[in-house]
């Protein structure tokens, strides 16, 4: 049974805060709600179904939909890191398909600007099984991704200058996005000469830390058919988690190397057709092993491929993140995944920016990352169309 077409997206909502200090983390999931609900033309008494990950306060959903005044019969609390809000997708999809879901919610808030779980704080680690055999040998959050990045140096030949082009694409669409973090665009030589965070990632290669948060609506084609909004169907979806099979983990794949195959095959479609992207950003080397393992380039090539502007919208080979992403727009709750959705939402219904929506959008593809490139990760990825 495919989910194919069978449940789509009414709502989406990105809060405009980047700083909210006077914001607890409950009012931003509900301000985000009312948010993406009032875009699809619903309101919190449709809600028949509630998806939350580690960044829900007290018991997660339990909690959550108390606060928003929900009537469910169906809840999630999946966590994958990052990744999390398109495994909700993808697990709203297939309730909504076997018929038990009409109209499901997903939130993502957080608060690391201003109070909040730190970068890498969100997700518990101190109790992962994991723990005692790595957290207390200095394992950070940048210096797994840049072991990843250093082994693909190793094996590939790529460079800084490359992993900079990145960072140069995303902060080119930036500074059209008046929330945007980060709005000033920047060259690949003030890339690499901007100070060393984890040998051989630079300050520029990172993500930005702030507060805010996101929310998506997903209905039933009934539901859709009723709404006066344009609804975007869910095509594929793929998940899959990477991990270090016992210490012998190879660190130039990703897990998008399963999830994006079975999400494309859903769909019914290849790269090739894959018109916009929004790719999780953590790192710049993020993005560069993520395109080679969806197969929009051959393994080892990403340093080529995203060079000269083609990740740039309008007019690249493959525009991405046209929000700016997480390395320049924003990254709440050190969780990117559900604004990747978001800005693929917006280009498919030509609601992105003038200056960087792509010309006749007709399918979007996005992907998450949670965890680490270095040791485990939950992967994820959404194929998504104008229409139905």
């Amino acid at each position: 049974m495919t989910i194919r077409g069978k449940a789509l997206i009414a709502g989406a909502y990105e809060h405009p805060g980047r700083e909210l200090p006077d914001r607890t983390l409950p009012q931003i999931h509900a301000d985000v709600a009312a948010g993406a609900l009032a875009d699809a033309g619903l309101s919190l008494g449709d809600v028949d179904a509630y998806y939350s990950a580690g960044d829900a306060p007290g018991f997660g959903a339990l909690s959550m939909v108390e606060y928003l005044g929900l009537d469910c019969s169906y809840i999630d609390d999946t966590e994958t890191g990052g990744s999390a809000y398109l495994v909700h997708v993808q697990h709203a999809a297939a309730a909504i398909s076997a018929g038990h879901v009409n109209v499901a919610l997903i939130t993502l808030a957080g608060k690391p600007r201003t109070g909040g779980a730190g970068p890498g704080g969100s997700a518990r680690f101190s109790s992962a099984p994991e723990a005692a055999f790595e957290n207390q040998f200095g394992m950070s959050v940048p210096g797994g991704y840049a072991l990843a990045a250093a082994r693909h140096m190793h094996e590939f030949g790529t460079t800084s200058e490359q992993l900079a082009e990145v960072k140069v694409a995303a902060s080119t669409h930036a500074q059209h996005n008046p929330n945007a973090f980060l709005q000033d665009v920047v060259t690949v030589d003030e890339v690499v000469s901007s100070p060393l965070i984890s040998d051989p990632l630079h300050r520029l290669d990172c993500c930005v830390i702030t507060d805010g948060g996101g929310a998506l609506v997903l209905v039933s084609e009934a539901v859709a058919a009723s709404l006066d909004r344009h609804c975007v169907p869910v095509l594929g979806t793929g998940t899959s988690i990477k991990h270090t099979s016992g210490g012998r983990i190879e660190l130039t794949y990703t897990g998008a190397t399963r999830s994006g195959p079975l999400a494309l095959a859903e769909a019914g479609v290849t790269p090739a057709d894959i018109d916009y992207v929004s790719i999780y950003d953590s790192f710049t080397i993020t993005v560069l092993m993520t395109l080679e393992d969806l197969g929009f380039c051959d393994k080892g090539d990403g340093g080529r491929f995203v060079s000269d502007g083609a990740l740039q919208s309008p007019g690249g080979v493959l525009p991405f993140n046209t929000d700016g992403g997480g390395l320049c727009n924003n990254h709440p709750a050190n969780r990117g995944g559900m604004t990747k959705v978001i800005e693929a939402v917006r280009q498919l219904r030509g609601e992105a920016h003038a200056a960087v929506q792509v010309p006749d959008c007709e399918l979007a593809l996005a992907h998450g990352t949670g965890g680490s490139l270095a040791t485990r990760m939950g992967s994820a990825t959404l194929v998504m169309g104008r229409s139905s």
